[in-house]
C-alpha cells in the first residue's frame, strides 16, 4: 500500500471516528451536570431523551443578532425539568430584543 493512499485512510477513519461520537444526554445526567456543561461551553448540542435534541446557549451572545433567548428546561436523571440556559428563538418583528 502506498504512503498517500494509508495516510488518506486514515485520516478518514479518524474523521469518520469522530462525526459518529453520541451527543452527551441530559437525561444521563444530573441537573447540575447538565447545567454545568451549558454554562462550561457556551452553546452545545444536548440529546434531551430519544431522538430528541436540541441546541443549548448560556446567554444571548451565542444566538445570531436576530434571535433572542427563551429559557430552556429539560429533563434530567434527578428530575423531570431542570433550568439548563437558554435557546436561541428568532425575535418577534415587534419585540424590543
Amino acid at each position: 500500500m502506498s504512503k498517500p493512499l494509508f495516510f488518506g485512510l486514515a485520516i478518514a477513519c479518524i474523521a469518520t471516528s469522530v462525526a459518529a461520537q453520541p451527543r452527551p444526554s441530559t437525561v444521563a445526567m444530573s441537573c447540575n451536570q447538565a447545567a454545568g456543561l451549558v454554562a462550561s461551553r457556551g452553546a452545545i448540542v444536548l440529546g434531551t431523551g430519544g431522538y430528541t435534541y436540541d441546541r443549548f446557549v448560556a446567554h444571548r451572545g451565542f444566538c445570531l443578532i436576530t434571535e433572542m433567548t427563551e429559557p430552556a428546561w429539560v429533563p434530567t436523571r434527578d428530575t423531570r425539568q431542570c433550568f439548563v440556559g437558554y435557546r436561541c428563538k428568532e425575535a418577534e418583528p415587534w419585540s424590543d430584543r
